[in-house]
């Protein structure tokens, strides 16, 4: 790629868990400012039709687990400094957190290579808007005193000594990416003897219209919940903290399996230039 040209900048932003109200002002400012947008999956349409400049590019980047219509890291890579060599502002838009449980390592090793100037804008993680939205504090005094986020979303990832670990701690458990090998993390947790008085949350399209929480005893699992399919995204808590839910839930079950956050079909841009949005399908043709 071509590096003699006038740099840009690229935002790595994030749109928060789904909420459009829940992303942060600097998210917004920038996004009004920006000349192309790059935008995960997990980014409400909200977010995109309220705050984006309406001149500004949108390409849809977006990944999703064991899907093939996921957009390769590298294109996305590509894409940023493909844009930012031209001299524009790029907004990279994540859902969630911007560092959290992301590939944003790759992106920022990219930038670097090419000189290309940036700025990480934070914004609230799954955990914290999946949690909140379930009236389930996290690190509820007299129940836990830490948390941990974590991720099993293949099968090896998790160590058998590190899984006797998590079984025996009292920390609050927080799983990313992981609905689809829950029978696999309840089994590894279960064969390492978690205490009794630990429940299981399984939290779908947080913070969402159509959020919904399931919860059980994680003894209880296999007669409430093993086998089912959960909507994407979906975040797992399990801790005694997930007892509070009960008491402290303000909002009720959409009760809907409606997906919020389209699953990926095809990736689509909406650039308004035709000669970038030729070279936008260069890119996207390698998915």
């Amino acid at each position: 790629m071509q590096t003699n040209q006038t740099s840009g900048k690229v935002i790595l932003a994030a749109a928060g868990p789904g909420d459009p109200e829940l992303v942060t002002v600097k998210t917004v400012r920038y996004l009004q400012q920006a000349d192309v947008v790059l935008a995960d999956r997990l980014v409400s349409s909200a977010i995109l039709q309220q705050y984006v400049n309406s001149k500004a590019e949108i390409v849809y980047v977006g990944k999703q687990c064991s899907r093939g219509s996921s957009t390769p890291q590298y294109t996305i890579n590509e894409l940023m400094v493909h844009y930012a060599l031209q001299g524009k502002l790029v907004v990279r838009l994540k859902g969630g957190d911007a560092t959290m449980f992301s590939n944003i390592l790759d992106e920022l090793q990219s930038l670097v290579q090419h000189n290309i100037p940036y700025e990480i804008v934070p914004g609230v993680t799954a955990a914290l808007g999946a949690a909140a939205y379930a009236g389930i504090p996290l690190t509820a005094r007299g129940y836990t005193t830490s948390v941990r986020f974590l991720t099993s979303y293949k099968l090896d990832v998790l160590t058998p000594t590190y899984w006797k670990e998590l079984a025996q701690t009292n920390d609050t458990l927080v799983f990313y990416m992981s609905s689809e090998t829950l029978d696999h993390v309840v089994d590894s947790l279960v064969q390492h003897n978690i205490s009794s008085d630990k429940l299981l949350a399984v939290i779908e399209q947080a913070t969402t219209p159509l959020q919904n929480v399931h919860v059980t005893n994680i003894y209880e699992y296999d007669q409430q919940l093993r086998g089912k399919t959960f909507v994407s995204p979906s975040l797992v808590i399990i801790g005694k903290v997930v007892a509070l839910h009960e008491r402290f839930k303000w909002i009720a079950n959409s009760e809907s399996a409606e997906h919020y956050f389209k699953p990926l079909a095809k990736l689509i841009t909406t650039t308004p230039d035709s000669e970038n949005a030729e070279k936008v399908n260069k890119y996207v043709s390698r998915a």
